[in-house]
């Protein structure tokens, strides 16, 4: 397929990089040209905007930071909307509100272009090795022509619902992890203030009712003290904010997603918002004088 990229960062390079190594013809646009580097040996085409990107594509993906950027890429000057004739498939793999997504996709179906929300988990290590998980909002025939490329990135694909629907999908998943994170943290941060040796906690609530993914990976990562970024806290910041965002809009009581919002809105503040949002562990170190 003619397939068209944009967003070449940490999530979106690896991504597109597995697209063109499934056998698919790369179109490409970035603010930065050095970005546009890696996708020499791929044969990807460059061009001048997002415009002519969806000129030339079948599909288009998108993975940027946040709504205003999904639509300033997509609906502003030079965007996908101006290049895209009536069949194309915009879609968006990036963060953002499920309003936000809607109202993209009503205005690019006035052009009768189908729109996908299709946010992501699974990391930068996901992205590079083809196994994110995949959560899709729109139509299902959109959904259908897509599907192949979504395999070329990911192993769980999900058609979650109509439009909005995946990021609905993925403001929950950050519900679970971002919780999930400050909860390992605060288990092991109790270890260790208590003189018991934190790798043993870890190892002995692993054969429990406490084992999850983030106790395995996160939690052995902590103990590593490897705050590399995969996942940065202010992304994850960003995310708890839609959330939120989301649940004032309904009503809804969400107690513990609101105190971990504020870790991370602390751990933006205090320096950390570059590390992993796993660097929580330093700020609840630093407050229980732990250092």
């Amino acid at each position: 397929m003619q397939v068209g990229f944009i967003g070449l960062g940490i999530m979106g390079r690896p991504m597109a990089i597995n697209v063109a190594r499934g056998g698919h013809q790369l179109h490409i646009w970035a603010r930065r040209p050095a970005a546009l580097e890696p996708f020499v040996q791929f044969g990807a085409r460059a061009h001048v905007s997002a415009a002519e990107v969806a000129r030339h594509a079948e599909v288009v993906f998108t993975v940027v930071a946040d709504a205003p950027d999904v639509e300033e890429v997509v609906l502003g000057e030079g965007g996908i909307a101006q290049g895209a004739k009536p069949g194309l498939v915009v879609v968006d793999m990036s963060t953002i509100a499920p309003s936000a997504a809607k109202r993209i996709g009503a205005r690019l179906a006035e052009k009768g272009v189908d729109f996908l929300d299709a946010p992501v988990s699974g990391g930068e290590v996901g992205a590079i090795n083809a196994t994110l998980s995949i959560m899709v909002g729109g139509k299902a025939e959109a959904f259908a022509k897509v599907k192949p490329l979504f395999e070329c990135m990911g192993k769980n694909i999900v058609h979650v619902g109509d439009s909005g629907a995946g990021q609905v999908a993925k403001a929950c998943n950050q519900i679970a992890t971002g919780v999930g994170v400050l909860a390992v943290a605060e288990a092991l941060s109790l270890a260790k203030k208590s003189g018991v040796d934190p790798a043993k906690v870890r190892e002995a609530l692993m054969g429990g009712f406490a084992y999850s993914r983030v106790l395995e990976n996160h939690g052995q990562r902590m103990l590593d003290r490897n705050f590399k970024p995969g996942f940065k806290a202010w992304m994850h910041q960003k995310d708890l904010r839609i959330v939120l965002q989301s649940a004032y809009e309904l009503g809804l009581c969400l107690p513990a997603t609101a105190a971990t919002a504020q870790m991370f809105n602390a751990m933006v503040g205090s320096g950390l918002g570059e590390e992993d949002s796993i660097a929580v562990l330093k700020l609840l170190e630093r407050l229980s004088g732990q250092e």
